[in-house]
């Protein structure tokens, strides 16, 4: 089994607010696992949100991180001199917070939402394979997460729905 370790790669300063942003606050920089690591980190603000505010303060908080998301991914990018860093986990905050709204402050709904994002995400069934392959700048980064936490989501949902059925 790898050791945990926490590596901030050269020519990056963590203390720039691109960095702080596409790392979450560097959750991206923990090893080995950045993208789950950036995905737990997620997980108490997003519980936080939604107590705050429901759904609707969630789905706010998505847009606002999407647009942070891309620019941090993009100045990442180019500081990094790579498209998609695995350190850049902003954009598994998007798509965690995504899977996180049909999840309500349920436990076991939010464990649920939690694997099925991070299958989607790592595993990425099309579409969200051609998100990935196919688009080369900070669109493509975020985008490819974004899809897999609506397939989350939608997981999410049927299996609520199959579970109520039965």
């Amino acid at each position: 089994m790898k050791k945990i370790s926490y590596q901030v790669p050269s020519g990056i300063n963590p203390k720039a607010s691109y960095a702080r942003w596409a790392t979450w606050f560097g959750c991206g920089y923990i090893s080995p696992g950045p993208g789950t690591w950036g995905s737990l980190g997620a997980l108490p603000v997003g519980i936080v949100l939604y107590i705050l505010g429901g759904p609707i303060l969630l789905l706010l908080a998505i847009c606002a991180i999407l647009t942070i998301g891309f620019w941090a991914a993009q100045e990442y990018g180019k500081a990094a001199q790579e498209h998609d860093s695995k350190q850049i986990v902003i954009d598994e905050v998007a798509g965690m917070w995504i899977a996180l709204i049909p999840a309500g402050l349920n436990p076991l709904y939010i464990l649920i939402a939690f694997v099925l994002f991070r299958v989607f995400d790592i595993y990425k069934p099309w579409p969200i394979y051609l998100a990935d392959k196919n688009i080369k700048n900070a669109g493509g980064v975020m985008l490819d997460d974004v899809l897999a936490g609506l397939f989350a989501c939608l997981g999410l949902v049927l299996i609520d729905v199959l579970f109520v059925v039965m």
